[in-house]
């Protein structure tokens, strides 16, 4: 089973996390909910998600991918999160899929693993480069860096870690049971 690891921080965006966590898992993805501001993490709308384990205890080789919602001060916590940077590093170094949604495109570029070509929520790019971003086109896939532009766009985003990590018949089928 693909597993998967999604960093929360106070101040997440709760519409994003809950899409990929609860589309991921549908599609057969483990998610493994990682708290880096605690165990109960604050989201940006006042919606509280209990993490299954604080980020400092995972065992990053054995994951698949990482995934992190956006949220701005919850980006920014990812971005300076000593922790949170080096997982980002080292599934880069291992070839493993990087995801980042909304704002969280900025934590990738802090870690310096962000891909050519990406796209985030409208403005950040003038915090990342604007080189190589795609403002018109919901979910960018370069190499194995995925990035999307925000709420609007969660459910394409999730849709294609799916496909990504569990192939174009799982895809369809939760796509279809989704009616997306």
């Amino acid at each position: 089973m693909k597993k998967m690891l999604v960093p929360l921080a106070d101040g997440f965006e709760e519409v994003e996390a809950t899409t990929i966590i609860d589309l991921c898992r549908r599609g057969g993805i483990e998610v493994t909910v990682a708290g880096v501001s605690g165990m109960n993490i604050l989201g940006g709308q006042g919606i509280t998600i209990v993490a299954d384990c604080l980020i400092d205890s995972v065992e990053i080789d054995s994951f698949d991918m990482i995934t992190l919602p956006g949220g701005l001060a919850g980006t920014m916590v990812l971005s300076e999160s000593e922790v949170v940077q080096s997982i980002l590093k080292r599934m880069k170094e291992q070839d493993k899929y990087i995801g980042a949604i909304c704002a969280a495109p900025l934590a990738l570029h802090t870690a310096d693993v962000l891909n050519e070509d990406f796209t985030c929520y409208p403005s950040i790019e003038n915090q990342i480069r604007v080189e190589g971003y795609h403002k018109g086109q919901p979910t960018i896939l370069d190499g194995k860096v995925m990035t999307s532009q925000g709420v609007g766009t969660a459910i394409d985003f999730a849709l294609n870690i799916v496909l990504e990590l569990q192939g174009e018949s799982t895809f369809q089928k939760l796509k279809d049971s989704i009616l997306a």
